[in-house]
């Protein structure tokens, strides 16, 4: 009798199955321990470009873009003073050259055009690139000599760097040619910036204001809410320090959009307040995050901070989770209703526009400012007309 030889298909399958199975098994735990991982290591949100934006008065702050894995919006800080700089920005990325950091904002003092015609005299003058200024002070043990080695090689400009006998470079000054023709990229690097452990121990904790866009206050004279006032006082409060952040988040109409705000004044002129009328068109009173607000505070470094603010929701929730320890709440009492408690609300001038001393009254404000009070938990003291 034949005896067949050939090879159990069951067996066989069933143990190519198994193998299957087991390799499986193997990438997809391979794969959420990477997903793991980069959930761990990947920043919540990044800067990816800043640059300086000078003022009518004559100051200026540096404009921060972020992006950010929450929503597909870029979000802004603006930045007032040197001492705060973005982690994430200042970070060494593959491949880039020296122009691309600059080109980013990825630099330490004030970039300027120069004459090319000054060139020679730059050089002599001990003018290094960004690079090496970066890289002096990151290891802090340069010599001049290895300066003017290394710069010899470099396309860019480069001689001499200052370096103290400790860990910091106490001045550095660099220039990259980018159009030989014209002009040359002069930068003049500051000291290197304290850490962000020391920086927030050292000194008086920065202002900050975690403000959602609104198109129609800041730029549309609204006069039914105080956000573009609110804006422009944290930015006068922060000129007159020099120093805060304005940490501008995407977030129009407490989260729902500039299109479902529309609608929500439209029910608001049929008598229902603010919080009714969100919720008239299924959304809710607040559906505004603050979880990337947390992740740029963090990336500028700043643990302890004095907040402009009179929700105590924002304190809750940037606080919650994370390092960041509201060291104080500065209140931002709307203008209208300082002067009537001041009683001088009858000199009270309303002034409209978006650059300057904003300041907003009326019937719709009121409102607004008493819903906010009575339903929303705001800080505000209501004056008595309004009570």
């Amino acid at each position: 009798m034949a005896v067949d030889t050939r090879p159990s298909t069951s067996s066989s399958s069933s143990s190519t199955s198994t193998i299957v199975t087991a390799a499986t098994a193997a990438s997809v735990a391979s794969a959420s321990a990477s997903a793991s991982a980069t959930a761990i290591t990947e920043p919540l949100a990044w800067c990816t470009a800043r640059a300086r934006i000078p003022t009518p008065d004559g100051s200026e702050y540096f404009l921060h873009i972020y992006e950010n894995r929450v929503d597909r919006k870029e979000h802004l800080a603006f930045v007032f003073g040197d001492a705060i700089r973005s982690t994430s920005l200042d970070r060494v990325r593959p491949g880039e050259t020296e122009v691309d950091r600059i080109k980013r904002g990825a630099y330490t003092g004030r970039i300027r055009p120069v004459p090319t015609a000054q060139a020679a005299t730059r050089v002599e003058d001990g003018w290094i690139s960004h690079a090496e200024a970066s890289s002096a002070v990151s290891s802090s043990t340069m010599t001049t000599a290895e300066a003017s080695s290394r710069a010899s090689s470099s396309t860019l400009l480069a001689t001499t760097t200052t370096t103290t006998t400790t860990t910091t470079t106490t001045t550095t000054m660099a220039s990259a040619t980018v159009d030989s023709d014209v002009t040359m990229l002069d930068v003049k690097a500051l000291s290197p910036s304290p850490s962000s452990s020391s920086s927030s121990s050292a000194v008086t904790a920065p202002l900050v204001r975690i403000h959602s866009e609104c198109f129609t206050g800041e730029i549309g004279h609204s006069a039914r809410c105080d956000c573009g006032e609110q804006l422009d006082e944290a930015i006068r409060l922060m000129k007159a320090q020099g120093s805060g952040v304005v940490v501008y988040l995407r977030q129009e109409g407490r989260g729902i959009g500039l299109g479902e705000k529309l609608k929500a004044y439209n029910l608001q002129d049929l008598g229902y307040d603010t919080v009714m009328a969100n919720l008239l068109l299924n959304h809710g009173a607040d559906e505004r995050t603050y979880d990337v607000a947390q992740a740029i505070i963090q990336d500028l470094g700043l643990e302890d901070i004095r907040l402009l603010t009179n929700n105590p929701d924002k304190i809750e929730k940037v606080t919650e989770n994370s390092s960041i320890r509201v060291v104080e709440r500065v209140p931002m009492m709307p203008k209208s209703w300082e002067a009537i408690h001041e009683g001088r609300e009858d000199s009270l001038e309303v002034k409209e526009g978006a650059v300057e001393n904003k300041i907003v009254r009326g019937k719709e404000l009121n409102a607004y400012l008493v819903t906010k009070v009575s339903r929303m938990r705001h800080m505000i003291n209501v004056p008595v007309p309004f009570q």
